[in-house]
C-alpha cells in the first residue's frame, strides 16, 4: 500500500487506471477514507472512471479508519487538509488535474480552487457540504460528538480540548456558505465545475445552488440525482461528459 511522506504527515492513496489524472475525495466528513467508494458512496466513482483517467484517492490524515495520519492542525484545519492533498499531487509528478469530491470535499475542492486556480483543469462537487444558518452548529456537534473522542482514543497526545479548537476554527470561527471560500471568490472562479446538489441536513440544497448561479463557469445536475437509483446512472454520463468537454487535448 503506498504511502506519501510530507513532514509529520503521512498519507495513504491509491491509485487505479491511467489517463489525465483525477483526483477523487472521499465524503464521510473528517473520517472519510478511500473505503467511502466502495461502501458509503451513491456510485463507485473509482470504477466508474478508471478507464479513462488515472483516479487518485487517499485516506484523509483524521479518519480513525484509514491509514493516513498526521498533526491536528488547529490553526489552520482546511488548509492541512489541502497541504495533503496537493502535496499527494506533487509527490505523483502531477501538475494539472481534474477533481471529483463528495461531501466535505465540496469545501475541500473549493480551498484547491483557491490555492492552486491554475493547476485545477475542471471540478465535480457531489452532495457538497455547507453551512445552513437554521442549524449553525451542526457540522460542530456531529464531530464533537462522532468524530472527536474516537480519534482522541486513538491519537495520544490529542486532547478533547485541541478538538474543540480545531472544530471551532473549521465550523464556527467564520461559518458561511461553503465554509473554506467567500460567496465573492466563488462568483469570480473561472474554472468550469459541476455541481450536483443534496438536501439533507450537512449538505444543504440552498448553498449548492447558490454556489451554482454565482460560479460563472458552473453547471448543475438534475436533482434529485441519487434518488430513484435509476437516475444515479444519468448523473454518471452528465459527469462523464463534463470532464470529457475540459479534458485538455493533449491529455
Amino acid at each position: 500500500m503506498p504511502f506519501y511522506e510530507k513532514g509529520a504527515a503521512r498519507i495513504h492513496y491509491e491509485e487505479a487506471g491511467s489517463g489525465f489524472p483525477l483526483l477523487l475525495v472521499a465524503g464521510g466528513g473528517l473520517n472519510a477514507t478511500i473505503s467511502f467508494f466502495t461502501q458509503g458512496s451513491p456510485f463507485n466513482a473509482i470504477e466508474e472512471f478508471k478507464g479513462e483517467y488515472r483516479c487518485i484517492a487517499s485516506d484523509l490524515r483524521t479518519a480513525t479508519g484509514g491509514q493516513s495520519s498526521g498533526p491536528l492542525e488547529i490553526d489552520r484545519p482546511w488548509d492541512s487538509f489541502t497541504d495533503d492533498q496537493l502535496g499527494l499531487i506533487d509527490h505523483l509528478g502531477i501538475q494539472k488535474f481534474m477533481v471529483m469530491g463528495f461531501c466535505i470535499g465540496g469545501p475541500f475542492i473549493w480551498n484547491l480552487l483557491r490555492r492552486a486556480p491554475e493547476r485545477v483543469v475542471a471540478a465535480v462537487l457531489a452532495q457538497p457540504s455547507g453551512w445552513r444558518p437554521e442549524l449553525p452548529n451542526l457540522s460542530y456537534e456531529t464531530n464533537m460528538t462522532g468524530w472527536g473522542p474516537e480519534f482522541v482514543k486513538r491519537r495520544p497526545g490529542v486532547t478533547m480540548e485541541m478538538v474543540d479548537k480545531f472544530l471551532t476554527k473549521m465550523y464556527r470561527n467564520n461559518p458561511d456558505f461553503v465554509f473554506t471560500v467567500t460567496r465573492d471568490f466563488v462568483r469570480h472562479c473561472q474554472t468550469p465545475v459541476l455541481i450536483l446538489p443534496d438536501d439533507i441536513p450537512g449538505h444543504p440544497y440552498a448553498v449548492a445552488m447558490e454556489a451554482a448561479m454565482l460560479a460563472p463557469k458552473a453547471e448543475v445536475s438534475i436533482f434529485p440525482w441519487k434518488e430513484p437509483k435509476e437516475r444515479i446512472p444519468l448523473a454518471v454520463r452528465q459527469i462523464r461528459s463534463f470532464l470529457r468537454a475540459h479534458r485538455p487535448t493533449s491529455a
